[in-house]
């Protein structure tokens, strides 16, 4: 094996001794220093990325224990965690601390570095509609995937024309549509040119027309191109 693929095998052995349910003081130990380190939180202690993004609704980055709390007392009621359930510590961390808050926790799923399914789209407005308020979503950093749902967000449910709701994919935001996220701002110009021709609204057009493989080939040729 040679010395680059050691480090790799090491670097990934050690982030899964950490990466453990916070089940005991020894495991929350461990899954704090993973959510601190590997899951990059530190950084999210002194830069929240949290903004309203209309009455009741608001975005940010993945909060701790100490925000989820501050969250609770300003009146945030539900928690719309964009990264998806699982195993991992930040997710077992995050169930925990709403639980323990009496927040209400929605788990789903959405992708920012390839376009997103349809399935996880459709799944994203169906929890705008049940979720109760005042509520926020976050992602990890703050900045595609809850952008990408806030834009969807003020299109769907608040009824906002595409041109004010693609300003939640911005660099006020830390989103840079020139990096592998920009495939979500070519999501949107695709639905933009769309309903220029027809009228169509975003989520009929997620229904009927909307095809990942397509929108990810031909966000693929653009940056070829640029």
């Amino acid at each position: 094996m040679n010395p680059i693929a050691r480090i790799q095998q090491w670097e990934k052995a050690l982030r899964a001794s950490y990466n453990v349910a916070p089940t005991t003081p020894e495991n929350r130990r461990r899954a704090n220093i993973y959510n601190l380190w590997f899951d990059h939180a530190i950084l999210r202690k002194v830069w929240t990325n949290f903004f309203q993004v209309a009455p009741g609704v608001y975005r940010s980055n993945h909060p701790d224990h100490a925000r989820f709390a501050k969250l609770k007392q300003m009146g945030i009621k539900s928690v719309l965690n964009l990264r998806g359930a699982g195993g991992s510590a930040h997710y077992l961390t995050e169930k925990a601390s709403c639980e323990e808050l009496g927040l209400t926790l929605v788990d789903c799923n959405l992708q920012a570095r390839n376009a997103a399914s349809r399935e996880h789209i459709l799944g994203v407005i169906d929890a705008f509609r049940t979720i109760e308020k005042p509520f926020v979503m976050h992602c990890k950093s703050g900045a595609d995937r809850a952008g990408f749902a806030s834009a969807m967000y003020l299109m769907v449910i608040e009824g906002r024309p595409v041109e004010e709701a693609r300003k939640m994919l911005g660099a006020k935001y830390v989103h840079f549509k020139w990096t592998k996220t920009g495939v979500l701002d070519h999501t949107l110009d695709v639905y933009a040119a769309r309903h220029a021709e027809t009228g169509i609204g975003f989520e009929d057009w997620i229904r009927t027309e909307y095809d990942p493989a397509v929108i990810q080939d031909g966000f693929n040729r653009k940056r070829s191109r640029s």
